[in-house]
């Protein structure tokens, strides 16, 4: 036996610097040996992204222009974040720190709490849901278990694009966001949400990051402590960051620009979550000097699989369309998009499972399948049929369909309904088994038309829905069927799918299926309503669709199947059509209008001077000096109070005594530590300068933009000696 170290799963490391650039394509190369100022890379789905910037850090550690202990990595999952560490030990370069943003963040939070703080730091919550149905019982407000985890969605996302409680309805609006309440309550609720975790001492995930950059924003002396331990930095999926990771990763550099960002603006996905491109797309702007680095050589799909996502991106319109990239495939020939129209869900779902049965009869392991949908509520008619053909199969990113609340809450109804449903008012005007289904499921929250917007609303309706869809199918074949036989039918069915998940078909909705890979890939349900989804209204938000699809398409290696069904259940209207996205691209359609502009092609862009038009790098700091007695300072409170600590102080000690009463009032709204508003030394300075405009309260260091931007005019009017009308709580 060969010993493990010698196998393909423990390569051994390259034995030079030099060993770890063999075998990159010269774009990768290019990345890989770029390890000086600002480096951009595109890099399109499938063309090594991974490999390119774990062997430029490998390079840079073997090669000796990079300490391992001084770089920092950071993407978005613990499996990416996993998978980059085990590439750079492979790799032997030991001792890098790949991480998220809220593991890399959490980490430096705890470390310097007690210095910044003092005292033991706030527990982390695992799950906000609890505490924001706490929050909600303290306003009086009655949420159901899906508005209550929209709103906790609500609240995430708030966070993450530094929205306070009371801007949220603003925000919210200018976002185009579909509420699941009315975004004054979802205000409140925010509010009172922030203030139970004051008063429990917790925080959250979204805290993490918040607390971390308020830390380093007002202690210079921590920001200098974490700069001097990372010189070199690498995010992964930039695409994906958020307003507040950005300014967490500005706060980590400082003035220095040692950064590589790797992403593609095609496969912006989660804009709901608060990510965004427009930092990846304005990154030369904001780093005039930067290389950029297109990657568009495609060593994970077949040509026939990329001549389809290049079609789709060609009909894009927006930001992101402009940025689009031409993918090459590098692998030999295989076997064009199979496109298939089925009459109903039914027939769509068993067509699918019947090849896959094929597909793994004639050797193809079930692992390398996968079945991928819009939403999650599609899982279930494909569990079955995967489970009437004998397919094992495992649900990625999803629960399954009979363990989702509302389907088991839904389950004793029924079955409560079979026993007793003699006793049950809702049945009496019931005359068959899909109307007493319909109105035992109508005490569960299902209505005859669906919900407005997305969201968990939205899927635990589809949940419910499809139940009631189950016992009209189950009536059709067994008229005489009785509720209780439909419930014995569930039982058999919940029982049947529980099937082996290491070898299984993977099922997935298309989000969940990001970052991963199968040889065959079947994408379900391509129809319009659903792709695009039906409450995608805006222009961004149907090109975001467009670019879900496009992510999906990519997952597949060699073969791809795309199906659709005319109507939802056998004999019904037939009255669906396939996608739009897929007009011009499937055999036998008219092409839609699209773009004219070429496509980005793989290569290199130097760094330039910047233009006139570059956005403009901060400014360095220049040397603090005291204002009594000229001495240079170096000590980060002295820098705040712009004195020397033994130099005579002229602080209006009621003034100061004002300003602590009302950043108390500040942070408590806020749901923050008081150093959040402003630490004691800003306020110190704010009592012994005692501005009287904005740019003299601008020059007190602190006082940040976005801080002067929300309370400058209440620190100018209490300096003024006006009173700040104030109520301790929200109204």
């Amino acid at each position: 036996m060969t010993p493990a170290t010698h196998s393909t799963l423990f390569p051994q490391a390259p034995d030079s610097a030099d060993a770890v650039l063999e075998g990159l394509d010269p774009e990768q190369r290019e990345v890989a040996t770029a390890l000086h100022g600002p480096v951009c890379v595109l890099a399109g789905a499938g063309t090594g992204k991974t490999r390119a910037i774990t062997h430029r850090i490998a390079y840079g550690v073997r090669a000796g222009i990079l300490q391992p202990s001084a770089v920092l990595a950071v993407t978005f999952t613990n499996r990416a974040a996993g998978e980059m560490r085990g590439r750079l030990r492979q790799l032997g370069a030991q001792g890098v720190q790949a991480r998220t943003f809220h593991s890399a963040a959490l980490r430096q939070l705890q470390y310097f709490w007690p210095k910044a703080v003092g005292g033991s730091m706030p527990r982390l919550i695992d799950r906000k849901v609890q505490l924001v149905a706490e929050a909600a019982a303290t306003r009086n407000l009655r949420l159901d278990r899906s508005e209550l985890r929209d709103t906790t969605a609500e609240i995430e996302w708030a966070k993450v694009t530094q929205t306070v409680p009371a801007d949220y309805p603003y925000a919210a609006a200018k976002a185009g966001r579909d509420t699941p309440r009315d975004p004054a309550e979802i205000a409140h609720l925010y509010a009172a949400y922030e203030n139970l975790k004051r008063d429990r001492a917790v925080i959250d995930f979204e805290d993490v990051l918040l607390l971390t950059v308020a830390v380093l924003q007002d202690r210079h002396d921590i920001a200098d402590q974490v700069r001097a331990q990372y010189q070199h930095f690498v995010v992964d999926e930039y695409q994906d960051v958020s307003p507040l990771q950005q300014r967490l990763l500005e706060l980590w550099l400082g003035e220095r620009d040692s950064l590589c960002v790797v992403g593609d603006a095609s496969q912006t996905i989660y804009s709901f979550t608060g990510a965004t491109p427009d930092h990846l797309l304005d990154f030369r702007a904001r780093h005039p000097g930067a290389t950029v680095v297109k990657l568009v050589r495609d060593y994970r799909s077949t040509p026939q699989v990329v001549r389809l996502a290049n079609g789709l991106l060609t009909q894009a319109s927006g930001r992101a369309a402009d940025h689009r990239l031409e993918l090459v495939s590098q692998r030999p020939a295989g076997p064009d998009p199979v496109y298939t129209e089925y009459t109903d869900e039914p027939a769509e779902a068993e067509g699918a499972a019947r090849r896959i049965r094929e597909l793994i009869d004639a050797g193809t392991p079930a692992a390398e399948i996968a079945i991928l949908f819009r939403t999650n509520s599609q899982s279930e008619t494909y569990e079955q049929a995967l489970a009437d053909a004998g397919v094992p199969y495992q649900l990625r990113g999803a629960e399954r369909f009979f363990d989702r609340p509302e389907v088991r809450k839904a389950g004793i109804a029924l079955r409560g309904a079979a026993r007793f449903g003699g006793n049950d008012s809702l049945l009496d005007d019931a005359v068959d088994l899909p109307s007493q289904v319909r109105a035992v499921l109508s005490g569960e929250g299902w209505t005859t038309e669906p919900p407005a917007g997305s969201g968990a609303a939205r899927e635990r309706w589809e949940s419910l829905a499809a139940l009631v869809n189950l016992a009209h199918d189950f009536a059709a074949a067994q008229p005489r069927a009785t509720l209780g036989d439909l419930v014995a039918e569930l039982d058999e069915r919940a029982n049947a799918q529980h099937a082996p998940t290491v070898q299984g078909v993977t099922l997935a909705s298309l989000h969940a299926a990001k970052g991963l890979e199968w040889d065959v890939v079947f994408l379900v349900g391509v129809a319009d309503g659903m792709m695009p989804i039906t409450y995608a209204r805006t222009d961004e938000q149907v090109e975001e669709e467009r670019r879900l699809l496009y992510v999906g398409v990519t997952r597949a290696r060699e073969r791809l199947h795309l199906s659709w069904s005319l109507s939802r259940a056998p004999g019904g209207r037939p009255n669906r059509r396939p996608s739009p996205f897929l007009d011009g691209l499937r055999p036998g359609s008219a092409t839609t209008a699209g773009r004219t502009g070429p496509a980005a092609a793989g290569g290199i862009e130097r760094g330039t001077l910047a233009p006139a038009t570059a956005v403009p790098r901060r400014r360095q700091r220049t040397p603090a000096r005291c204002r009594v007695c000229g001495r240079t300072l170096t000590d980060a409170g002295e820098m705040k109070l712009m004195r020397c600590e033994d130099c005579p102080s002229d602080m209006d000690e009621g003034l100061y005594e004002r300003l602590r009463a009302w950043r108390a009032v500040q942070a408590r709204r806020s749901g923050q530590p008081d150093f959040c508003v402003f630490t004691d030394r800003t306020l110190m300075a704010i009592a012994e300068t005692q501005p009287g405009t904005t740019a003299e309260l601008s020059r007190i260091p602190g006082v940040l933009s976005r801080k002067l931007q929300r309370h400058g005019a209440d620190i100018l009017a209490i300096c003024a000696g006006q009173d700040i009308a104030q109520d301790d709580e929200e109204d």
